[in-house]
């Protein structure tokens, strides 16, 4: 039996991911590479957190996301404590980190089994929730961590400190605390700004601040952000983790937001650096060249 192993993980409910993953199963198995493969759903969470495990081993050699970002986000909050390199296969919509086209997967595939990708490591944050001196929730994301109101009719307020220093009570609709790799995410939506994926930092970035001089706040990776509510709201508000899973929040509760020892690690797509990629997702204009050609 060979040595080799692969998993891959597709789009929930997708009849295309499924129907990709099973040819890319055949190829795999063709060439004598072990495949696990399984659909992707959804977790939830409770007090005392109840996260859904893969079946997929831990001691595979590639994990190969078809779907979304999506996807890929759920998907790398499990696979993180495998190790495995991530590869994410695009099926459709804006796709930062899902970035490898359909029609590119088995070139690309090859390349990868070959050895001939490169791996690049981001920072995840983890989060926990005190409720008195109980922890009732740790979650790890790669993306973000929010906090909101469920509902349009007031702001709330936020207090924060970092590394047990005071900062400042963000009265807005809801606080972001973004990595690298979530600052093109929902971080960018609200103001934030564009986060090179590895450096070592993160981004605090207040949706729709009541007061105008509240901006954007980046710091080092080394900073514990904790986070109370200042005045007991009427609303339901809402800790999300990757825009994906919800857990509410009680006045008194203490949040705590630092980085994780843990990394995920993503296959670069070959020929394709960031700034190219944050040309055609975002749609900026300007010259392509490469090292041979100036723009004019």
């Amino acid at each position: 039996m060979s040595s080799r192993s692969v998993g891959i993980i597709y789009k929930h409910h997708h009849e295309p991911a499924k129907t990709e993953a099973l040819k890319l199963e055949a190829w795999f198995s063709d060439r004598d590479i072990r495949v696990f493969s399984q659909e992707m759903t959804a977790e939830t969470v409770e007090e005392g957190i109840s996260q859904k495990d893969l079946f997929i081993p831990k001691d595979v050699d590639w994990v190969v996301v078809l779907g979304g970002d999506g996807t890929l986000l759920g998907a790398a909050r499990q696979v993180v404590k495998y190790g495995a390199p991530i590869l994410g296969v695009n099926l459709g919509g804006l796709g930062f980190l899902t970035c490898i086209p359909l029609e590119r997967l088995y070139p690309v595939v090859e390349t990868m089994v070959g050895g001939g990708l490169e791996v690049e490591s981001r920072m995840m944050l983890e989060t926990t929730v005190l409720r008195g001196k109980r922890e009732v929730i740790r979650f790890q994301v790669l993306n973000d961590v929010v906090i909101n109101k469920s509902t349009l009719a007031r702001i709330i307020d936020l207090n924060v400190a970092i590394n047990d220093v005071f900062v400042t009570t963000f009265r807005a609709d809801g606080l972001i605390i973004a990595t690298p790799t979530g600052s093109t995410g929902y971080n960018l939506s609200a103001g934030g700004p564009i986060l090179y994926p590895t450096i070592e930092t993160f981004v605090l970035t207040p949706i729709c601040p009541f007061t105008l001089t509240n901006r954007p706040i980046i710091v080092p990776d080394t900073a514990v952000i904790g986070i109370e509510m200042g005045r007991e709201s009427e609303e339901t508000v809402v800790l999300t983790f990757d825009g994906q899973v919800g857990f509410d929040l009680r006045h008194g509760d203490k949040v705590n937001i630092f980085k994780s020892k843990e990394k995920i690690n993503l296959f670069k797509p070959p020929d394709r650096d960031h700034f190219r990629i944050l040309r055609t997702k975002l749609m900026w204009g300007g010259v392509t060249y490469n090292k041979h050609t100036e723009p004019s």
